[in-house]
């Protein structure tokens, strides 16, 4: 244990060290935006195919040469890409990472060697900067939950290396991060996802030198925390033998941990029948989660949860690239990463396209990225307020998405919505609209569909379920427990059921538009 607390501290110190380097660089350009930020365009525009052959090589060029563009757009090259019969970018081609799409069930994004560039830059960042409000974190190893995959492209995709979030950093960084991990990657590899998060927590009791807990979802570590509440037995069986015993063959690539003395500091932990983190984990210093827009409710439960430790908010990252950081209480431009634009989203400029040296304090916009990958002008589709200024450098807050709903991290899209509004009328059934319910911690989160009229008989919530989960994070969320099993409502008069459940959430009703997907609070839906 000693040896491995000294290879943990020898790591930290290293990876500490070469992230202070990527920081110095962030705090240097910090007063150069606009010269940095076309000094990365340039780059990209130098290993994209496409800026090639148009012969595009600056900033006036570019807006000229090329549309803001969305996944339908590359679908085909990337597509061709991915069978080698297309090529995107000169960067060397590491992967193509799965996510959701929007009307796609799946789109797959590349992951050149310079995309994966772009990345480091930012949890270099990142990582320095929570090094210096944590030094905790440097005496204990971490958790940093990783890319699951719902279990129907767990076969398909096995193989692929896409599930290890430490794949973002570089590869030295990448090195030294195993050292200092609490829970192998592997175990999103487990056959099912409960037995994920059975290994996933074994793991974490077994550690007593978990320092950080980092999770995209508050409501994936609120379910961690659940799930060892209510499977405390089991999981000592497993510290105290080292067998998974009846998981064995569902976790069979992964090993079991043995630890005896961690099984009994679990048992010690519970008071009352309930486990006292902080004598479980007594070096946790930190957990870090989305805590804005629809995650602000879980993420206030989670630090009701673990209140003896520090919170820090997630920065906006998607699988297209990342857009924000969090760095001295701020949310600023990861503007050493991709080149960003935006789009704005209100005002007389509503529309209207600018760089991000262009932005001023209070406007809000959402962002458009080029990257190292290929894809040029990829509007992400989230709405953010820049909030002031780090030097040159906007920061933000992430206010939600501009077209879809995202409960617990499913994004799921309007199109996505009207697809199964659509199939469901196939049956002789009327389907008005696909709710999703924000249950503000009352319970788990779900969806509901309002039907006017009688309901064809074979449809129920499973048949709904089913169609839903052909969306990527969608069935993820079902897996991991973060989402309840849809729900059914029907009315005789649809349209005035539909009016009475927006109207009761504060819309008026003159404003109020049928729409295939609408969020509304579980009080609303109990009008109905």
């Amino acid at each position: 244990m000693r040896y491995e607390q000294w290879l943990s501290s020898g790591s930290h110190f290293i990876l500490k060290q070469w992230c202070n380097t990527t920081d110095r660089k962030f705090k240097k350009n910090a007063n150069q935006l606009e010269v940095t930020q076309r000094k990365i365009l340039s780059a990209i525009l130098q290993s994209s195919t496409l800026a090639i052959e148009n012969r595009v090589v600056n900033y006036e060029q570019f807006v000229n040469a090329f549309m803001p563009t969305r996944y339908s757009a590359w679908r085909e090259d990337i597509h061709l890409y991915r069978e080698e019969k297309r090529v995107l970018s000169n960067s060397k081609l590491i992967r193509f990472q799965p996510t959701s799409g929007s009307s796609e069930q799946i789109k797959f994004i590349p992951y050149t060697q310079q995309f994966l560039d772009e990345l480091d830059q930012a949890v270099a960042t990142w990582l320095a900067s929570l090094y210096r409000k944590c030094p905790q974190l440097q005496l204990g190893t971490h958790y940093w939950s990783v890319s699951w995959l719902p279990e129907s492209q767990r076969e398909i995709l096995k193989d692929k290396n896409l599930n290890d979030d430490s794949a973002l950093l570089g590869f030295g960084k990448r090195i030294l991060s195993k050292f200092t991990q609490a829970v192998p990657s592997n175990v999103a590899f487990a056959s099912n996802a409960d037995d994920a998060l059975f290994a996933t927590i074994c793991y974490l009791v077994a550690n007593r030198n978990l320092a950080m807990i980092s999770v995209w979802s508050p409501t994936f570590a609120l379910q961690l925390l659940d799930r060892l509440q209510n499977m405390h037995k089991e999981v000592m069986a497993v510290l105290a033998t080292g067998s998974w015993g009846g998981r064995a063959v569902s976790l069979q690539q992964v090993k079991a941990p043995y630890c005896r003395y961690s099984a009994e500091c679990l048992s010690m932990s519970m008071v009352d029948g309930q486990i006292d983190f902080k004598k479980l984990w007594p070096r946790l210093s930190l957990v870090s989660s989305w805590d804005t827009a629809g995650s602000k409710a879980w993420a206030d439960a989670l630090k009701a949860r673990l209140p003896f430790v520090q919170f820090e908010g997630k920065g906006l990252w998607a699988t297209e690239g990342v857009v924000t950081i969090p760095y001295q209480d701020q949310y600023p431009l990861a503007y050493q990463s991709h080149f960003y634009e935006f789009e704005y989203l209100e005002g007389e400029q509503r529309g209207q396209i600018v760089p991000s040296w262009k932005l001023k304090q209070g406007d809000i916009v959402s962002p458009i990225i080029s990257s190292g990958n290929g894809l040029l002008r990829y509007c992400l589709d989230d709405c953010i307020r820049v909030t002031g200024f780090l030097e040159q450098v906007p920061c933000f807050e992430f206010l939600g998405r501009r077209f879809g709903v995202d409960l617990v991290g499913e994004k799921l899209a309007p199109e996505t919505a009207q697809q199964l509004l659509s199939h469901l009328n196939q049956t002789q059934s009327k389907a008005i609209s696909l709710l999703a319910i924000d249950t503000q911690q009352q319970t788990k989160p779900f969806y509901c569909v309002l039907f006017e009229g009688d309901i064809h008989h074979q449809i129920d919530h499973e048949y709904i379920d089913q169609i839903l989960r052909q969306n990527f994070h969608y069935e993820l969320a079902r897996n991991l427990g973060q989402l309840d099993q849809p729900q059914i409502r029907k009315a005789e008069n649809g349209w005035d059921a539909y009016k009475k459940l927006v109207m009761y959430d504060g819309i008026i009703e003159g404003n109020i538009k049928p729409e295939p997907l609408k969020k509304i609070s579980l009080n609303s839906l109990a009008q109905l």
